[in-house]
């Protein structure tokens, strides 16, 4: 790994506590591993001997049905990082990682990961902190799908993203993350027309803008309302 690829490791959420100086002692642990679009990551059922930390791209985590409908449980940027069950458990992979696009990925083995946690104890507040958020957003996701209601699924998923992707601003939130109607769609157990059709609907009452980039604008008045309960 070289010096662009340590500016990356310092934007990673396990390694945020490190100095300089150590994230220099910890890079050649890792090797990196480059991923085309639609490459498979990580099969689902497969027991890994590593984890993998995103430097540059995007990937997605996703569970095909009996029926071969696909379900997306959760999307991975540039800072994140996946595997880490499979080396503290040693159980198989719960899901299919899947590269969404052309992805730079720093690979650390077993053997090196648990040096790493004997090591440096910050790291292992971080971790315990991350697998904590990740827990409640579990929560949360379970929630969203006991819904009926095709709106509130949809404005509960925006709400969770708000949380991670959100930049407030004078007139709400934006989430700075580009979604597809599919992808929305995959998130919340729904068909993408029916996710286009409560976007248009939303922007044509104003709850919500879709921005030149595909960031999606929250008003104000579309995060105040909160969930209705369902009649």
């Amino acid at each position: 790994m070289g010096k662009n690829e340590i500016e990356h490791l310092k934007n990673i959420q396990l390694f945020s506590s490190l100095t300089d100086d150590e994230l220099h002692q910890i890079k050649d642990k890792l090797s990196l591993k480059r991923y085309k679009k639609h490459e498979v990551i990580l099969f689902e059922e497969d027991t890994t001997e590593y984890m993998y930390i995103i430097l540059n791209g995007k990937t997605k985590v996703i569970q095909t049905t009996e029926d071969g409908k696909e379900i997306l449980l959760a999307m991975h940027h540039s800072g994140e990082f996946f595997g880490e069950m499979s080396l503290l458990d040693g159980k198989t992979s719960p899901a299919t990682v899947v590269a969404m696009e052309d992805s730079s990925v720093a690979i650390i083995s077993r053997q090196e990961f648990y040096s790493l946690i004997r090591a440096q104890k910050r790291i292992v507040d971080n971790l315990l902190l991350i697998l904590c958020s990740r827990l409640r957003d579990s929560w949360e996701k379970i929630q969203l799908l006991n819904l009926k209601n095709a709106s509130q699924r949809i404005k509960i998923l925006f709400l969770m993203l708000s949380d991670k992707y959100g930049e407030k601003t004078a007139e709400g939130v934006t989430l700075n993350i580009k979604l597809t109607h599919q992808e929305i769609a995959e998130m919340t157990g729904m068909t993408r027309e029916t996710v286009t059709r409560m976007i248009d609907k939303w922007q044509k009452d104003g709850e919500i803008s879709v921005l030149k980039n595909r960031f999606i604008h929250l008003s104000s008045h579309f995060i105040t309302e909160g969930i209705k309960p369902i009649c």
